[in-house]
């Protein structure tokens, strides 16, 4: 046994995208950061799309990036093509989207957190949690090397437990190729925690000169391609095409001719899967009157001919992956170079954390992006973000940052996640944001970065230069002494142009945001006890126990717990003459 003689303000365990942005911020803040990982070499490794946003998931990239995160930044400097999507459609639904190279994503990510002052990487599997009277105070990585800190990030993806299925064969994974992490989660367990199972799944690969894209329908990037980041001036690097293609009835036969080989239907697969990115096989089970199936034929980098097929996630036999992808238009003599496969792995549902990530059961340790039941990327990242803000400012006793539903989609992300809970992995999207017109994507400057300078992690100068462009929003004049790229001219009109034109329904939205300010920043105590308070009905009691709301606008969006309950709690909190104190931020 080794105790590693440093000590360390925050561990950080995993580099996915939830690590790499935990990582990045506080050590940027200025606190000793320990990031451990399995494999260095896959730090922001894009195991299934090579994409970053999309729709709900580009605002919440932008607010990591108005915050003072990575993602944005490394995305304009990897993308390959950017787009818009929504252009026809309002500004509330319009999301930046940009296919990255991927394996420029994940080397340039990784030099950042390499060259980054206070952070320290090292490779080595976590497996276990060590605490002391309920605290985490550090953790033991193979082989029996104990490394200790004052707070501790986990951030483990699809490896804790990961098993992969491709048609009948399992096999234990972190994701294709990669060890799992097979004891973390029974430390997790051991400790308290509930955890589950979910599962999903990524398409197969194709070697992109062996498909005929004259018949394929090409999808081009937007010219000029817009940049994710506040800080990048312009996206200067070749932009490729992306193709469309479709499934058709040959496709969906020889798919339904092997349900009984298909994991998620023999039993195999155990864990629940995403409700929304179902895979090619649940889409021909659920929908058999649809014809046809999209493909969106997307390229991996600049130089690989790897081919990402979105659309056709499955966990399908190998050999009927092969023959379903050669009845697809264009890709009749497609060579497959990766199969596709569907992936388990435990998770701890989140309601057993607060609002600001840490656990209920152990003080000072933390839970970020696909332990919590989430999907994607982007969700994870915002995730790891407001983790290692909140880690960091638990260690300077400073008040912690729980963004309002009002304020960004990552709050609204990470309320749904601590109240609610998950029953699949949870996916962002506009329709989940009932301020959905505040929370655009190109206002999240405006939303977000106050808080990304009061935190540290934006640069005092740029924060005078947005400052100054905010003072001209609200003047609605330009009036700028020198260029404040990327604060310009072009942004300034824009941003009038949407307060102007959707004036009315903003003003109705601002409204309802002071309507529900009564409710949602009136506190309820943490010692509170909801077996004294006559009246609740048993559901909403459990409930209400179970989750512990700091809130009463919280407590309202409890499932289970109805507008009577809300009304006899705030009515016993007013008997007892209990301060009605406003929830910081």
């Amino acid at each position: 046994m080794y105790s590693y003689p440093d000590k360390y303000d925050v561990i950080v365990i995993g580099a996915g995208h939830a690590g790499c942005e935990a990582a990045l911020a506080s050590a940027r803040i200025g606190l000793k950061t320990l990031l451990l990982t399995i494999n260095a070499d896959t730090i922001a490794q894009m195991s299934c799309n090579t994409a970053i946003g999309g729709v709900a998931k580009g605002q919440i990239v932008r607010e990591i990036d108005a915050l003072g995160g990575e993602m944005a930044k490394n995305t304009d400097k990897t993308g390959i093509q950017f787009r818009i999507l929504n252009r026809s459609k309002g500004p509330a639904v319009q999301s930046p989207r940009a296919q990255c190279d991927k394996k420029l994503y994940q080397f340039t990510m990784k030099h950042t957190i390499e060259k980054q002052d206070n952070l320290y990487l090292k490779q080595a599997e976590v497996t276990e949690i060590l605490t002391d009277d309920n605290k985490a105070v550090g953790v033991m990585a193979k082989p029996s090397i104990k490394f200790f800190g004052k707070t501790i990030i986990v951030t483990t993806g699809t490896f804790l437990k990961g098993l992969i299925h491709i048609g009948e064969t399992t096999f234990d994974s972190g994701r294709s190729g990669e060890f799992a992490a097979m004891h973390l989660s029974d430390s997790l367990r051991e400790l308290g925690f509930e955890i589950s199972r979910l599962k999903t799944g990524t398409p197969p690969r194709i070697n992109g000169k062996s498909i005929d894209y004259s018949e394929c329908i090409p999808q081009m990037s937007d010219i000029p391609p817009v940049p994710f980041s506040h800080f990048t001036e312009q996206i200067v690097q070749k932009q490729l095409i992306c193709w469309l293609t479709y499934t058709n009835e040959k496709t969906h036969k020889i798919i339904s001719d092997n349900f009984h080989r298909a994991p998620l239907f023999s039993g195999q697969i155990k864990g629940i899967g995403p409700r929304y990115c179902p895979s090619i096989e649940d889409k021909v089970k659920k929908f058999p009157e649809k014809g046809r199936h999209q493909i969106f034929l997307e390229p991996e980098g600049y130089d690989t001919e790897e081919i990402y097929c979105n659309g056709i996630a499955t966990s399908l036999p190998y050999d009927v992956q092969a023959e379903m992808l050669r009845t697809i238009l264009g890709l009749q003599k497609c060579e497959m170079v990766r199969p596709g496969y569907a992936i388990e792995y435990d998770f701890c549902q989140p309601t057993q954390l607060k609002p600001t990530l840490e656990t209920k059961l152990i003080e000072n340790l933390f839970f970020a992006g696909q332990i919590n039941g989430t999907s994607g990327y982007e969700e994870a990242a915002g995730q790891g973000l407001i983790a290692s803000i909140n880690a960091t400012s638990k260690i300077k006793k400073i008040e912690p940052l729980i963004l309002g539903r009002n304020e960004a989609y990552i709050g609204v992300l990470i309320d749904d996640l601590v109240t609610k809970g998950v029953l699949d992995p949870y996916r962002m999207f506009t329709s989940r944001a009932e301020y959905r017109l505040l929370l655009r994507s190109d206002n999240a400057d405006l939303r977000l970065m106050d808080y990304g300078y009061k935190y540290g992690l934006i640069d005092k100068q740029i924060y005078q230069k947005f400052a100054k462009y905010r003072e001209c929003i609200q003047a609605k004049k330009y009036d700028f002494d020198e260029d404040l790229t990327p604060w310009t001219v072009a942004a300034f009109k824009n941003e009038i142009e949407i307060e102007s034109k959707y004036a009315g329904y903003i003003k109705r939205q601002i409204s309802d945001v002071e309507k529900s300010k009564k409710i949602e920043n009136r506190k309820i105590p943490e010692n509170i006890d909801y077996d004294r308070i006559p009246g609740l009905l048993t559901e909403s009691r459990h409930k209400l126990k179970q989750i512990f709301p700091i809130s009463i606008g919280q407590a309202s969006r409890i499932s289970g717990v109805t507008p009577a309950d809300i009304s006899i709690l705030t009515v016993w909190l007013d008997k007892r003459k209990y301060v009605k104190t406003e929830i910081a931020n």
